[in-house]
């Protein structure tokens, strides 16, 4: 019999969600009070079913996705509950106090929240110490980090369950030791983000020169060794300090504005006129996951060796 996570919010991340656990052999029972909530999801799930069988996960292995017309029939026979509602943090903080009280002691409950601290979504539950984050990547499907936070109230041995359980299934789990808002791979994201808005903003780069600054430079080293260890290694033998030592004194030079730019009518018409294609979304998800799963399969080759060069969906490598 597979077991059942419930999966509460039926969107882009939800939905991605929902495929991944299907596609780990779960079943999976989902909710969202949108009308048009069961159409949107199963779409999502057969989108991503291509990406996740070539990722060795193949239909016959798939469990079995059931659409719930409410909260407490979605949760009722869970086993774990991820939640993926909109970033809304009043909306959050009702969700979770209702999802606490309609599921069991022993049941933990994840948010896929991308910046909203625990502490601050948690203040409404009856039982907070079940609440924990489970912040995805887009798309959860496909890209395999995880970031595990608690808040203030949360049960420390929840936070180790819930890392546990997600590695199981084949993540990559950040298991964070304190708060912070943004968590850890945002806050690096937000940084580069709001960089490239001055930069458009002022005329200084377009759209297209800085995603080619990062696809064709730094973006395919990341891939391998992240920018801490990039910038090891650009110090030579002397590693890190002779980097640190060498390169030190330009940290104070005015090379990047962390202060986000204002979101003028022009900055908004100039970025998306940038990003603006005659290509379909679908089209460009294709492509995407297909891109992700050639840079895994060679990032994974490189770190292997010629045994293992091949992504694996059957464990937490992968």
């Amino acid at each position: 019999m597979n077991r059942t996570v419930a999966c509460i919010g039926a969107g882009v991340i939800g939905g991605g969600w929902a495929a991944y656990f299907l596609a780990r052999g779960f079943d999976v029972v989902a909710w969202d009070p949108a009308p048009d909530a069961e159409a949107r999801l199963r779409r999502i799930v057969e989108a991503a079913r291509p990406a996740l069988n070539e990722l060795g996960l193949p239909d016959d292995r798939w469990g079995v996705l059931t659409v719930a017309g409410s909260l407490e029939e979605a949760v009722r026979d869970a086993e774990f509950v991820q939640e993926s509602a909109p970033e809304d943090l009043d909306l959050k903080r009702r969700l979770l106090a209702d999802l606490i009280a309609a599921t069991g002691e022993g049941v933990t409950v994840a948010s896929s929240t991308s910046g909203f601290p625990m502490t601050d979504m948690a203040t409404l539950a009856e039982d907070p110490a079940r609440l924990v984050v489970g912040h995805p990547f887009n798309p959860p499907y496909l890209i395999p980090l995880l970031e595990v936070v608690g808040g203030e109230a949360t049960d420390p041995a929840v936070v180790a369950s819930a890392a546990r359980f997600y590695r199981g299934i084949g993540k990559s789990v950040i298991e964070m030791d304190r708060e912070v808002p943004g968590f850890v791979a945002n806050r690096l994201q937000e940084a580069l983000w709001r960089e490239a808005l001055h930069m458009v903003a002022n005329g200084e780069a377009t759209v297209e020169q800085i995603d080619a600054s990062i696809t064709e430079g730094p973006g395919l080293r990341w891939p391998v060794h992240g920018p801490c260890r990039t910038f090891h290694l650009a110090g030579g033998e002397g590693g890190m300090a002779h980097m640190l030592d060498h390169f030190g004194p330009s940290l104070l030079a005015p090379w990047t504005r962390l202060d986000a730019p204002e979101l003028t009518p022009d900055l908004r018409d100039a970025m998306v006129a940038g990003t603006a294609t005659e290509r379909t979304f679908d089209d460009l998800v294709a492509e995407r996951d297909r891109a992700v799963i050639a840079i895994r399969r060679a990032v994974d080759g490189a770190r292997s060796g010629p045994a293992n060069r091949a992504v694996s969906g059957s464990g937490p490598r992968s």
